[in-house]
């Protein structure tokens, strides 16, 4: 007999109270349930508080209250590390505010990483969802990156999972190894918001197995349907600026991908500029960005102090 894997999922939220408690109703309806749940609350002012003060889940509720926001990147780093260091997470399943875990979202990555794990004798470093919008559409926000170069023996192993192997997943429905978090260290929370995910998951997938199953699937509740693209306003400038440091400051991609990925933003910003009503706005956000991408991302201890004393002070290799 094996003992079961602890899983704890890690949720971040600002001032969303009511999608919040979509999410975690999601979280406790499913076909299984999580051991624990950290909730990140960053100093929301919506009622949020008052609501997790009373929430009582079918499962352990851990909720960590910041004095300050420090982003969905900066909430991240908090739960996770609470989540293997206090909890004993083997899996941190981690997702924003506006996510809805579907039913059988957990049972079916947990099933798909553990048949990987049996056919290949290798863990596969994450697992993510197959992430819809409202109406059911495949997200356009959370389209996984494909994994270029992959092998044919490996994609028909993903394929006999019920898996196609991937590249990077978007902090929506993800169930990460927490080995593979200790490895690698935590997400850099000085991207706020936008991109942070990215960075990660490719951080870790680069020289391990990253998988995504159509079997696990979760609702985005977004405003919009629609990528980073859709009407960004003023965040268009962590757009930027974050995109910059991912090809500049981190070793999460390959050259060879660097240049692919750096192609692929510049012809998605002009687009994004040129259909947008209010060009001012992205155009100072984006020489903003450009500005502050010369400057590296300060250390999560640095960005958290004062905020969250962390004990992993281990960072990413830049």
């Amino acid at each position: 007999m094996t003992s079961q894997p602890v899983v704890v999922a890690v949720v971040v939220t600002y001032n969303r109270r009511e999608l919040l408690q979509t999410t975690l109703a999601g979280i406790a309806s499913g076909s299984q349930v999580p051991d624990a749940v950290v909730v990140v609350d960053n100093a929301s002012t919506d009622g949020t508080a008052e609501f997790l003060r009373t929430y009582q889940g079918p499962t352990t509720t851990d909720v960590v209250t910041l004095n300050a926001n420090v982003g969905g990147a900066g909430g991240f780093v908090v739960g996770m590390e609470r989540a293997v260091l206090d909890h004993g997470a083997d899996h941190v399943w981690i997702m924003d505010d506006d996510t809805e875990p579907q039913q059988n979202a957990l049972r079916e990555a947990l099933d798909a990483s553990e048949a990987y794990t049996m056919e290949t004798g290798e863990a596969p470093a994450f697992i993510a969802s197959r992430v819809v919008w409202t109406d059911g559409r495949d997200h356009p926000m959370n389209r996984m990156r494909p994994r270029m170069r992959a092998s044919e023996s490996a994609r028909s192993v993903a394929s006999r999972v019920g898996a196609v192997q991937i590249r990077s997943a978007s902090f929506v429905s993800v169930l990460i190894r927490a080995e593979e978090i200790r490895r690698h260290g935590l997400p850099i929370a000085d991207y706020f918001i936008w991109n942070d995910d990215l960075e990660y998951t490719a951080r870790i997938s680069r020289r391990g197995t990253a998988l995504a199953t159509n079997a696990s699937v979760a609702n985005h509740h977004t405003k919009v349907f629609g990528d980073a693209g859709a009407d960004p306003g003023p965040r268009f400038y962590y757009e930027v600026r974050n995109k910059l440091w991912v090809y500049t400051r981190s070793n999460a991609l390959a050259p060879w991908e660097k240049v692919l990925f750096t192609g692929a933003s510049v012809r998605n910003w002009t687009r994004t500029i040129a259909s947008s009503t209010n060009r001012k706005v992205l155009l100072s956000g984006l020489f903003k960005g450009l500005r502050h991408s010369f400057r590296a991302p300060r250390s999560n201890v640095q960005v958290l102090e004062g905020i969250y004393a962390l004990r992993n002070v281990q960072e990413p290799v830049k």
